[in-house]
C-alpha cells in the first residue's frame, strides 16, 4: 500500500475523532492506548478512570483515594497527541513531528517546572533505560536525524522496518522522560501511514514486549511475536467494528 492512501481505519479514526462519536474505533482506541501506554510507565489510573476522563474530561475517585496530578494531566496530554497521530499520519516522521509530541504530552506537568528538563526537546543530562546506558546528550541530534532519516529512504514500512525503528529510538533514548509512551504513539503513527494494523502493548504483554527490545538483533521473534498477538488483538476489535483491512 502506497503511504498516501487512506485506510478504512484512518478514515473511521479522522471521520469519528471529528464527529466526537463514543462507542467506535476511535474512542477504544484512544482509551486503550492511553491507559496501557501510560501504566507501563507508573500511572496509577485505572482503565476506568481513564475512560471517564476521556468521556466527560472530569476524574472520578473516591474519598479514600489519592491521584497524582501528573496522571491525570498527563492522560489528558496523551489523547491530545493519538489526535495528533491521526491528524499527521501519512506524514513523514520529522524531528519537529517528534518533539511536538513530547512538547504536548509533558506540557503542564511536574516536570515542566524542572529548569533541567526539556520539555518538546531532546534530552540534557544522560539517562538510562532498564539499567542501559542510552544515547549521549550530545549525540542524540546527529542520532535521530540518522535514524529518520533511514526511516524516510523508504515509502512504506513492513512491521518489521516499524519494530526497528521503534528498537533504535528506544535505545537512543532522546528525551529525558516520556521515550517509552512517544515511541509507541509513533509505532502507531507509522502503521496508520503504511497500511499495518496497529497495536496496542497491553498490561499481559508488557513483560514480553520488554524482552522483546533488549533481545532485537538476536532473536527478532521476541518482539515481532509479541506484537503480533497484540495486533491480532486491535484486528479482533476491527472485525467487531466492522472496519476492513489487509
Amino acid at each position: 500500500m502506497m503511504a498516501n492512501n487512506i485506510t478504512p481505519l484512518l478514515a473511521a479514526l479522522r471521520e469519528q475523532k471529528e464527529m466526537k462519536m463514543k462507542g467506535g474505533i476511535y474512542h477504544k482506541t484512544q482509551i486503550d492506548l492511553t491507559y496501557n501506554s501510560n501504566h507501563m510507565e507508573g500511572s496509577r489510573l485505572t482503565h476506568e478512570q481513564t475512560r471517564y476522563i476521556f468521556e466527560t474530561n472530569t476524574i472520578g475517585v473516591t474519598a479514600e483515594e489519592t491521584v497524582n496530578v501528573n496522571d491525570i494531566v498527563e492522560t489528558v496530554n496523551h489523547f491530545r497527541c493519538i489526535d495528533m497521530i491521526i491528524d499527521r499520519a501519512q506524514e513523514p516522521l520529522s524531528e519537529d513531528l517528534i518533539k511536538t509530541l513530547h512538547g504536548i504530552l509533558k506540557a503542564g506537568t511536574s516536570d515542566s517546572g524542572k529548569d533541567w528538563f526539556a520539555v518538546g526537546d531532546y534530552k540534557r543530562l544522560p539517562n538510562e533505560v532498564g539499567g542501559e546506558k542510552t544515547c549521549e546528550p550530545e549525540l542524540v541530534h546527529d542520532s535521530m536525524q540518522r535514524l529518520i532519516r533511514d526511516c524516510n529512504a523508504k515509502e512504506v514500512h513492513t512491521l518489521e522496518d516499524i519494530l526497528d525503528f521503534h528498537v533504535r529510538f528506544e535505545k537512543i533514548h532522546p528525551f529525558q522522560d516520556g521515550n517509552g509512551r512517544i515511541g509507541r504513539l509513533v509505532i502507531f503513527k507509522e502503521c496508520l501511514r503504511s497500511g499495518v494494523v496497529p497495536f496496542i502493548i497491553t498490561d499481559e504483554l508488557k513483560m514480553f514486549y520488554y524482552r522483546g527490545l533488549r533481545e532485537w538483533g538476536h532473536l527478532n521473534g521476541y518482539l515481532t511475536d509479541t506484537c503480533l498477538i497484540a495486533q491480532d488483538q486491535f484486528k479482533a476489535s476491527l472485525d467487531y467494528f466492522r472496519i476492513q483491512y489487509v
